[in-house]
Protein backbone atom coordinates (compact mmCIF):
# COMPACT_ATOMS: atom_id res chain seq x y z
CA UNK A 1 0.00 0.00 0.00
CA UNK A 2 1.12 3.56 -0.65
CA UNK A 3 -0.06 6.92 0.71
CA UNK A 4 0.95 10.42 -0.32
CA UNK A 5 -0.58 13.46 1.39
CA UNK A 6 0.38 17.01 0.50
CA UNK A 7 -0.40 20.11 2.59
CA UNK A 8 -3.59 18.75 4.15
CA UNK A 9 -5.53 21.11 6.41
CA UNK A 10 -8.81 20.76 8.29
CA UNK A 11 -10.57 23.06 10.76
CA UNK A 12 -13.73 22.80 12.84
CA UNK A 13 -15.37 25.99 14.15
CA UNK A 14 -12.22 27.99 13.36
CA UNK A 15 -10.04 25.55 15.27
CA UNK A 16 -7.25 23.99 13.21
CA UNK A 17 -7.30 20.20 13.68
CA UNK A 18 -4.88 19.22 10.90
CA UNK A 19 -2.25 21.86 10.21
CA UNK A 20 -0.78 21.61 6.71
CA UNK A 21 0.39 18.00 7.08
CA UNK A 22 2.30 16.02 4.46
CA UNK A 23 2.94 12.26 4.46
CA UNK A 24 4.90 9.96 2.16
CA UNK A 25 4.72 6.23 2.96
CA UNK A 26 5.29 3.34 0.58
CA UNK A 27 5.18 -0.44 0.55
CA UNK A 28 3.30 -1.22 3.73
CA UNK A 29 0.44 -3.52 4.67
CA UNK A 30 -0.46 -1.95 7.99
CA UNK A 31 -0.17 1.59 9.32
CA UNK A 32 -0.79 2.70 12.91
CA UNK A 33 -1.75 6.30 13.66
CA UNK A 34 -1.02 7.21 17.29
CA UNK A 35 -1.04 10.35 19.38
CA UNK A 36 -2.74 12.17 22.24
CA UNK A 37 -6.49 12.79 22.34
CA UNK A 38 -7.48 15.77 20.24
CA UNK A 39 -4.27 15.59 18.23
CA UNK A 40 -6.00 15.00 14.90
CA UNK A 41 -5.58 11.26 14.36
CA UNK A 42 -9.28 10.35 14.08
CA UNK A 43 -9.93 13.35 11.83
CA UNK A 44 -7.14 12.17 9.53
CA UNK A 45 -8.67 8.69 9.42
CA UNK A 46 -12.14 10.08 8.66
CA UNK A 47 -10.70 12.09 5.77
CA UNK A 48 -8.97 8.98 4.43
CA UNK A 49 -12.34 7.24 4.72
CA UNK A 50 -13.99 9.96 2.63
CA UNK A 51 -16.28 10.92 5.51
CA UNK A 52 -14.78 14.33 6.23
CA UNK A 53 -13.78 16.76 3.49
CA UNK A 54 -10.44 18.55 3.96
CA UNK A 55 -10.23 22.33 3.67
CA UNK A 56 -7.22 22.04 1.37
CA UNK A 57 -4.52 19.63 0.27
CA UNK A 58 -4.23 16.51 -1.86
CA UNK A 59 -4.39 12.81 -1.02
CA UNK A 60 -3.17 9.93 -3.16
CA UNK A 61 -3.80 6.33 -2.10
CA UNK A 62 -2.08 3.69 -4.22
CA UNK A 63 -1.35 6.42 -6.77
CA UNK A 64 -5.06 7.34 -7.11
CA UNK A 65 -6.11 10.87 -6.19
CA UNK A 66 -8.88 11.02 -3.61
CA UNK A 67 -11.59 13.15 -5.24
CA UNK A 68 -14.18 14.57 -2.83
CA UNK A 69 -16.72 15.36 -5.52
CA UNK A 70 -19.94 13.82 -4.16
CA UNK A 71 -20.51 11.10 -6.75
CA UNK A 72 -16.86 10.05 -6.82
CA UNK A 73 -16.46 9.98 -3.04
CA UNK A 74 -19.58 7.80 -2.70
CA UNK A 75 -18.04 5.27 -5.09
CA UNK A 76 -14.76 5.40 -3.22
CA UNK A 77 -16.49 4.72 0.11
CA UNK A 78 -18.03 1.59 -1.40
CA UNK A 79 -14.54 0.23 -2.15
CA UNK A 80 -13.14 0.40 1.38
CA UNK A 81 -14.04 -1.09 4.75
CA UNK A 82 -14.42 1.16 7.79
CA UNK A 83 -14.84 0.05 11.41
CA UNK A 84 -15.54 2.64 14.10
CA UNK A 85 -15.08 2.32 17.85
CA UNK A 86 -18.88 2.53 18.29
CA UNK A 87 -19.33 -0.49 15.95
CA UNK A 88 -22.22 1.22 14.05
CA UNK A 89 -24.19 -2.00 13.70
CA UNK A 90 -27.88 -1.78 12.84
CA UNK A 91 -29.54 -2.47 16.23
CA UNK A 92 -32.70 -4.00 14.74
CA UNK A 93 -30.81 -6.53 12.58
CA UNK A 94 -29.13 -9.81 13.48
CA UNK A 95 -25.41 -10.41 13.03
CA UNK A 96 -26.10 -12.15 9.74
CA UNK A 97 -28.42 -9.40 8.51
CA UNK A 98 -25.90 -6.70 9.43
CA UNK A 99 -23.49 -8.24 6.92
CA UNK A 100 -26.01 -9.25 4.26
CA UNK A 101 -27.94 -5.96 4.01
CA UNK A 102 -25.06 -3.70 2.81
CA UNK A 103 -23.97 -6.36 0.31
CA UNK A 104 -27.48 -6.62 -1.08
CA UNK A 105 -28.57 -2.97 -1.04
CA UNK A 106 -25.34 -1.07 -1.68
CA UNK A 107 -23.19 -3.53 -3.61
CA UNK A 108 -26.07 -5.23 -5.46
CA UNK A 109 -25.02 -8.76 -4.49
CA UNK A 110 -27.83 -11.31 -4.81
CA UNK A 111 -29.21 -12.27 -1.42
CA UNK A 112 -28.19 -15.93 -1.76
CA UNK A 113 -24.57 -14.99 -2.50
CA UNK A 114 -24.58 -12.30 0.19
CA UNK A 115 -25.83 -14.83 2.75
CA UNK A 116 -23.11 -17.30 1.76
CA UNK A 117 -20.42 -14.62 2.15
CA UNK A 118 -21.82 -13.59 5.53
CA UNK A 119 -22.00 -17.15 6.84
CA UNK A 120 -18.40 -17.85 5.80
CA UNK A 121 -17.18 -14.71 7.56
CA UNK A 122 -19.16 -15.44 10.71
CA UNK A 123 -17.55 -18.86 10.82
CA UNK A 124 -14.10 -17.38 10.23
CA UNK A 125 -14.60 -14.94 13.11
CA UNK A 126 -16.03 -17.67 15.38
CA UNK A 127 -19.48 -16.08 15.40
CA UNK A 128 -21.64 -18.74 13.73
CA UNK A 129 -23.56 -19.48 16.92
CA UNK A 130 -24.40 -15.77 17.20
CA UNK A 131 -25.67 -15.30 13.64
CA UNK A 132 -29.29 -14.76 14.68
CA UNK A 133 -28.58 -12.47 17.63
CA UNK A 134 -29.09 -8.71 17.53
CA UNK A 135 -26.25 -6.43 18.73
CA UNK A 136 -27.83 -5.92 22.16
CA UNK A 137 -27.38 -9.66 22.83
CA UNK A 138 -23.68 -9.64 21.89
CA UNK A 139 -20.64 -8.72 23.94
CA UNK A 140 -18.56 -5.73 22.89
CA UNK A 141 -15.91 -8.00 21.40
CA UNK A 142 -18.52 -9.93 19.44
CA UNK A 143 -20.07 -6.72 18.12
CA UNK A 144 -16.67 -5.48 16.99
CA UNK A 145 -15.96 -8.77 15.23
CA UNK A 146 -19.31 -8.51 13.40
CA UNK A 147 -18.31 -4.99 12.34
CA UNK A 148 -14.97 -6.33 11.07
CA UNK A 149 -16.73 -9.13 9.20
CA UNK A 150 -19.09 -6.61 7.58
CA UNK A 151 -16.15 -4.46 6.47
CA UNK A 152 -14.42 -7.49 4.96
CA UNK A 153 -17.55 -8.76 3.21
CA UNK A 154 -17.32 -6.20 0.43
CA UNK A 155 -13.80 -7.39 -0.52
CA UNK A 156 -12.53 -3.92 0.30
CA UNK A 157 -9.29 -2.57 -1.12
CA UNK A 158 -8.18 -1.83 2.43
CA UNK A 159 -9.57 -1.41 5.95
CA UNK A 160 -9.71 1.69 8.14
CA UNK A 161 -10.19 1.13 11.87
CA UNK A 162 -10.78 3.90 14.40
CA UNK A 163 -9.81 2.85 17.94
CA UNK A 164 -11.34 -0.62 17.46
CA UNK A 165 -10.69 -1.66 21.07
CA UNK A 166 -11.27 1.59 22.97
CA UNK A 167 -14.57 0.55 24.61
CA UNK A 168 -13.52 -3.01 25.46
CA UNK A 169 -12.18 -4.61 28.62
CA UNK A 170 -8.73 -6.31 28.44
CA UNK A 171 -10.07 -9.78 27.58
CA UNK A 172 -12.25 -8.52 24.75
CA UNK A 173 -9.45 -6.22 23.57
CA UNK A 174 -7.19 -9.26 23.14
CA UNK A 175 -9.97 -11.03 21.26
CA UNK A 176 -10.39 -8.22 18.72
CA UNK A 177 -6.65 -7.58 18.36
CA UNK A 178 -6.18 -11.28 17.56
CA UNK A 179 -8.69 -10.94 14.71
CA UNK A 180 -6.94 -7.85 13.38
CA UNK A 181 -3.56 -9.57 13.62
CA UNK A 182 -4.96 -12.46 11.58
CA UNK A 183 -5.92 -9.98 8.85
CA UNK A 184 -2.48 -8.37 9.00
CA UNK A 185 -0.76 -11.74 8.67
CA UNK A 186 -2.95 -12.46 5.63
CA UNK A 187 -1.52 -9.25 4.09
CA UNK A 188 -4.81 -7.39 4.26
CA UNK A 189 -3.95 -3.71 3.94
CA UNK A 190 -5.17 -1.68 6.89
CA UNK A 191 -4.81 1.67 8.60
CA UNK A 192 -5.80 2.00 12.23
CA UNK A 193 -5.94 4.63 14.91
CA UNK A 194 -5.02 2.88 18.14
CA UNK A 195 -3.99 3.43 21.74
CA UNK A 196 -2.58 -0.11 21.95
CA UNK A 197 1.13 0.67 21.67
CA UNK A 198 2.29 -2.94 21.93
CA UNK A 199 0.04 -3.95 19.07
CA UNK A 200 1.08 -0.96 16.97
CA UNK A 201 4.74 -1.79 17.46
CA UNK A 202 4.51 -5.53 16.78
CA UNK A 203 1.79 -5.76 14.14
CA UNK A 204 2.12 -2.60 12.03
CA UNK A 205 4.76 -1.95 9.39
CA UNK A 206 4.56 1.83 9.53
CA UNK A 207 3.64 4.39 12.14
CA UNK A 208 2.53 8.02 12.24
CA UNK A 209 2.67 10.06 15.44
CA UNK A 210 0.39 13.08 15.26
CA UNK A 211 0.08 15.74 17.94
CA UNK A 212 -1.40 19.24 17.87
CA UNK A 213 -2.54 18.72 14.30
CA UNK A 214 0.99 18.11 13.03
CA UNK A 215 2.92 15.00 12.03
CA UNK A 216 5.74 14.80 14.55
CA UNK A 217 7.25 11.47 13.45
CA UNK A 218 6.61 8.74 10.88
CA UNK A 219 8.40 5.74 9.44
CA UNK A 220 9.04 2.09 10.21
CA UNK A 221 7.11 1.22 13.36
CA UNK A 222 9.93 -0.68 15.07
CA UNK A 223 12.45 2.10 14.43
CA UNK A 224 10.16 4.92 15.57
CA UNK A 225 9.31 3.10 18.81
CA UNK A 226 12.90 2.07 19.48
CA UNK A 227 14.43 5.49 18.99
CA UNK A 228 11.95 8.39 19.19
CA UNK A 229 13.44 11.51 17.64
CA UNK A 230 11.13 14.04 19.27
CA UNK A 231 10.51 14.90 22.90
CA UNK A 232 6.76 14.84 22.17
CA UNK A 233 6.77 11.16 21.21
CA UNK A 234 9.06 10.18 24.09
CA UNK A 235 6.78 11.96 26.57
CA UNK A 236 3.70 10.36 25.01
CA UNK A 237 5.17 6.86 25.30
CA UNK A 238 6.33 7.53 28.86
CA UNK A 239 2.78 8.54 29.85
CA UNK A 240 1.35 5.38 28.27
CA UNK A 241 3.76 3.28 30.37
CA UNK A 242 2.81 5.22 33.52
CA UNK A 243 -0.91 4.53 32.94
CA UNK A 244 -0.20 0.83 32.56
Amino acid sequence: MKISIKNLTKSFNNKVVLDNISIELEEFHSLAIIGPSGGGKSTLLRILAGIERPDSGEIYINNKRLDFEEKKIREYRKSIGVVFQAYNLFPHLTSLENIVLPLEKIHKVKVEEATKIAEELLERFQLSEHRDKKPSKLSGGQQQRVALARALAIKSEFLLLDEPTSALDPELTSEVLAMILELEKANKDLILVTHEMGFARQACDKLIFISGGKIKEMGDSSKVFSAPKTKELQNFLDKILEWK
